[in-house]
């Protein structure tokens, strides 16, 4: 059964899961965008254009402080969903903010721990139950919790496959 509505991915493109979004949702047809820090910034691409030479729907915010990315992605979809593992979110000072960011502007948050048999069914639930056009997905750097992009590009096409314009 196919979701009855189009989703939206929004990422910022950071390696771990963020990338993880960003490419599942290619593969699965989805429209994608979001904020990068200015410069394209990400920590395997440093240097101008950086993400935005393979991520061409990626906009870049005024300031190279990624937390400005964070903010504006959470601030710019219909809910956040944060993917993580057994590290949890505690070592990534950006998912904890992201999620933070959420709750103050009241945005719908899932916290989804990629190696629970029920992943994809939880992530699937909340996107469907909210029925948003776009959602943020974030979580760790594959530096945070190296295999994490792995990991998280697995749930998320089994998950967007749902969404997808693709047949």
């Amino acid at each position: 059964m196919r979701a009855h509505f189009m989703l939206t991915i929004v990422s910022g493109g950071q390696t771990g899961v963020d990338r993880a979004a960003l490419d599942a949702a290619r593969a699965a047809g989805l429209p994608y965008e979001g904020w990068c820090p200015m410069g394209g910034w990400a920590e395997d691409m440093p240097e101008p254009p950086g993400l935005l030479a393979h991520y061409p729907a990626l906009r870049e915010t005024p300031s190279a402080n990624p937390e400005q990315r964070t903010g504006w992605n959470v601030r710019d979809s219909g809910g956040l969903v944060v993917l993580t593992d057994r590290d949890g979110i505690g070592c990534s000072k950006g998912s904890e903010r992201a999620v933070a960011h959420a709750k103050s502007l009241l945005k719908p948050v899932i916290i989804v721990d990629i190696e629970d048999p029920a992943a994809c069914r939880l992530t699937r639930h909340f996107l469907i139950s909210l029925e948003a056009t776009s959602i943020c997905v974030a979580g760790p750097r594959e530096s945070e919790s190296p295999g994490l992009y792995r990991k998280a590009k697995a749930v998320l096409e089994v998950v967007l496959a749902e969404f997808s314009s693709v047949h």
